[in-house]
């Protein structure tokens, strides 16, 4: 597995021309990240956890291509998917390419307390406004404004990906010592050594 360290992640950001209000986004999903694999810690072996880097990193990546994606209006999830494929990041162009929608939602396997980075990634990115630490119905509601387009299809997509999102969110909490909305004071007990890398920038 080769997995980018912080300065790496950082580098990335700054080569790719992250803008600042998405590193700071970028962060946050990290932070949160990497509070929900500590957090799971105590409920799950250690053999099923994901690997908490790789969580780190792929969380500070998955909007690597955000910022062009912006103006060309490619899709930046598998736009970073490729870059980090370019990289020779695989497991994190894997995250990168999930973090929106769900490749393999598996209720099941969230049942036996086994959620891979990419689903930690995915969960963390949904609970994150701008750099806020909001609820799913917050979230949601932002989504549908943002990118809806008034389209009852896309309403009904988007609508159903946070369905599963919810889904995702009892299995993950079930394992965890918290509760969803307990999540920022958790955050704040935490610090992030990578926080100041990737914003020093």
């Amino acid at each position: 597995m080769n997995i980018p360290d912080i300065a790496a992640c950082a580098a990335l950001m700054e080569q790719h021309g992250m803008l600042a209000n998405i590193r700071t986004h970028s962060v946050m999903v990290a932070r949160i990240a990497e509070v929900l694999v500590d957090g799971l810690r105590s409920n799950v072996s250690a053999e099923l956890l994901p690997d908490r880097q790789l969580c780190i990193s792929g969380a500070l990546l998955h909007d690597i291509a955000k910022t062009p994606c912006l103006s060309s209006g490619e899709n930046h999830a598998k736009a970073g998917a490729a870059i980090c494929l370019e990289e020779g990041f695989p497991e994190i162009a894997e995250i990168v390419a999930g973090h929106v929608v769900l490749p393999d939602f598996a209720p099941e396997r969230y049942d036996a307390g086994i959620f891979s980075a990419c689903e930690l990634v995915y969960y963390a990115d949904k609970r994150v406004r701008h750099d806020s630490i909001v609820s799913l119905v917050e979230r949601l509601d932002y989504i549908i404004d943002r990118y809806g387009d008034g389209d009852l299809r896309k309403h009904e997509g988007i609508q159903d990906n946070f369905r599963k999102c919810s889904l995702l969110e009892n299995a993950l909490f079930a394992r965890l010592d918290f509760a969803p909305e307990q999540l920022a004071a958790q955050i704040e007990k935490q610090a992030a050594s990578f926080q100041s890398v990737c914003l020093s920038q």
